[in-house]
């Protein structure tokens, strides 16, 4: 390997370690924007490192938006016809599923292909013959957690890739037009895009760099529906409860019993199959609530997850007179898949990217979302990108330099294809 590949090498690794050690959890339950002001830590911090780089037009808004431009090294075309400005995308919150705080990353070189136990929590053990992808990461450079916390590749992985792509094309004359550097807050709660000035931002398409593994484009992702389910009951002294309490808790439990299991599960769906997720239940006796996520592909999927949740409950209604089960359904993101036929070149233009980086692509769905499913129903067509994370949301989530190192060098081709003029 020479010189200037080791630096490269070594730098993405060292500015991966920085990001991942700032706590940045997002919370669903504040009403601030960001909802967490350790985020912004991080904003300010890409803030600093775009204006060191000489980035133009660099910027951080309120909410903690940061966007700058890597100028064009080529004029435009003929008759000024101007060259299109293009966005790389990435978030710097964490998932509130697992704790991002402290977080101690450990560097494995040259990974040997054995379990790996992490040594803050005994119960964490990586094992390969559970993880395919970690199989095949044999003599990679692996950055895992310590087991106490997630690490936090999503979506550091991505915002260090962003920013190492900066460096590096700043540091040459290759040939590409203007590239828009961006990185949202709040992406994991569904309220990324809700403060990002698309007008401002200027781009005939983007891509989210939130993507697993490596050499694969998302072009499509679930769409999504969170629904509150709130249950209210009649509480006393269990001395006297004898025909008085009405026990929320029981109902609540009894309602998410009732889910299907086998069927629209996560624990038993994969490929194009949705899914019902019960993912935080809280309250007392008199009053109990439950937040679930609501996952399919296509929308009508959506609204047949919501008459199940319906059913139940009114087969609750008639058994518990007395108690009250309310659902409310809040609308969080759409598949991508139409939108994105608005800028038919940016999937293949990604493909093509890959290609030339010498890889072969793979086109592929998310069960999941990212900004770009947003963005691309408010007309900014997203495709996704890898960036070499692997087990979101997770204390064995683990994340490869060797990979992060080609989504790198897949942004390099990315600049020169979107150069081209056509």
């Amino acid at each position: 390997m020479s010189a200037a590949a080791c630096h490269f090498r070594d730098e993405l690794l060292e500015r991966f370690l920085h990001y991942v050690r700032i706590e940045t959890t997002a919370d669903e339950t504040s009403q601030t924007v960001p909802s967490t002001m350790s985020q912004l830590d991080l904003s300010r911090l890409l803030l600093a490192e775009c204006e060191a780089m000489g980035l133009a037009d660099c910027s951080m808004s309120p909410h903690g938006v940061v966007m700058a431009t890597i100028p064009a090294t080529i004029p435009d075309g003929a008759g000024g016809k101007k060259l299109p400005a293009i966005a790389w995308i990435a978030h710097v919150d964490t998932s509130p599923e697992y704790s991002g705080k402290n977080v101690q990353p450990i560097v494995h070189r040259h990974y040997d292909g054995r379990d790996i136990h992490l040594p803050a929590d005994p119960r964490q053990i990586h094992r390969p013959s559970e993880q395919p992808e970690l199989a095949a990461a044999v003599g990679h450079t692996i950055i895992t957690t310590d087991g106490s916390t997630l690490l936090g590749g999503d979506d550091k992985g991505g915002v260090a890739v962003i920013m190492q792509a900066a460096r590096e094309l700043m540091r040459s004359d290759l040939p590409h037009g203007p590239i828009r550097l961006c990185f949202t807050c709040d992406e994991e709660i569904g309220r990324g895009t809700d403060h990002l000035d698309l007008a401002a931002l200027d781009c005939i398409c983007g891509y989210t760099l939130d993507g697993g593994g490596q050499g694969v484009v998302d072009n499509e992702t679930f769409s999504a529906d969170q629904a509150v389910i709130t249950v209210k009951g009649v509480n006393t002294h269990p001395s006297v409860g004898k025909g008085v309490m009405v026990n929320a808790i029981r109902i609540l439990s009894e309602l998410i019993s009732r889910l299907p299991k086998l069927a629209v599960s996560p624990e038993t769906t994969d490929g194009r199959d949705g899914f019902i997720h019960p993912y935080h239940i809280e309250g007392g006796v008199a009053e109990a609530k439950a937040r679930l996520i609501l996952r399919d592909f296509e929308t009508s999927g959506l609204e047949a997850q919501a008459r199940i949740l319906q059913s139940i409950a009114e087969s609750l209604k008639v058994e518990y007179p007395r108690a009250s089960i309310e659902i409310a359904i809040h609308p969080q993101y759409r598949n991508m898949r139409d939108g994105l036929a608005k800028e038919p070149r940016a999937v293949p233009k990604a493909l093509a990217a890959m290609k030339a980086a010498g890889i072969e692509p793979i086109l592929s769905i998310i069960r999941g979302g990212t900004d770009g499913s947003l963005l691309t129903a408010k007309g900014l067509p997203c495709p996704n990108l890898s960036t070499g994370q692997h087990n979101p949301h997770s204390p064995l989530e683990w994340a490869s330099l060797d990979e992060m190192e080609m989504a790198v060098k897949v942004l390099i081709q990315l600049a020169i294809e979107w150069g081209k003029l056509e």
